[in-house]
């Protein structure tokens, strides 16, 4: 069977950017050596050039990726993604209703490499920003136990800062977590969802990116489209996909 080649959603001879699917590792991890589905490799064999990462996304999320294809464009790039001067834009379905946009200014727990990091000593917490933006909310007739209904948002989320599982962590803290995170979720609402919605995955998506082309000097956004998936079920509880093209409405 002919392999799927991974959605480029912008290529030139600096840096290219794909969809990343829900469940691909970024890199291949000595802790799963067995996965097949590695990002790095799959876009060399299918574009025919090295790669040079200049950031990531949790396994579960889906959505924009980018990859420089010269080693001065992966510093430019890094050097961005490092001073948190680019914006990134996040979907995410919560549980909960949220009526305001605001932020989260939270500090986290630094979260070890079980081998990359297994000789470094004490770390202390570090800052952790995320802005957020309400796009719309819904209430079903579907119960998780205490009550007959279940309120639910969708969130457009911009993290300021770049810490592993930022927005995950946050959204748990604020008492708002993502539907489908199987870490720090509620299993209840995942169990709804995946019975009732066939949602098996986590429902946070790199939308959007903005940067500054590490060439021209210009700024660049690139942009992954929802997949048939989160179509699908924004439809389903009753939202208009095109409800998206007000995310990137709040002061980030």
């Amino acid at each position: 069977m002919p392999v799927k080649p991974l959605k480029i959603l912008y290529q030139d001879d600096t840096l290219i950017a794909i969809d990343k699917p829900s469940g691909w590792f970024v890199h291949r991890s000595p802790l799963d050596p067995k996965v097949t589905e590695i990002v790095l490799q799959r876009l060399r064999d299918q574009v025919g050039a090295y790669l040079y990462p200049v950031h990531r996304l949790d396994r579960p999320t889906s959505g924009v990726l980018c990859f420089a294809l010269d080693q001065a464009s992966a510093r430019a790039l890094g050097a961005q993604f490092m001073a948190h001067s680019l914006k990134k834009e996040y979907l995410a379905l919560v549980r909960g209703y949220v009526e305001n946009e605001g932020v989260i200014d939270s500090p986290l727990s630094f979260i070890r490499d079980k081998i990359a990091d297994r000789d470094r000593g004490e770390i202390a917490d570090q800052e952790a920003i995320t802005f957020y933006h309400p796009l719309a909310q819904c209430e079903i007739p579907l119960s998780t136990g205490k009550y007959p209904t279940s309120r639910y948002t969708l969130l457009s989320l911009s993290p300021e800062t770049g810490r592993k599982h930022q927005l995950r962590r946050h959204m748990n803290h604020f008492s708002h977590p993502i539907i489908g995170d199987s870490t720090y979720g509620d299993l209840r609402h995942n169990r709804l969802f995946r019975e009732h919605y066939d949602v098996e995955r986590l429902l946070l998506h790199a939308y959007r990116i903005t940067l500054v082309h590490p060439k021209s000097g210009e700024p660049l956004t690139i942009t992954a489209p929802l997949d048939n998936l989160w179509i699908t079920l924004l439809t389903r509880l009753g939202w208009n996909p095109s409800i998206i093209t007000s995310i990137g409405l709040h002061n980030s």
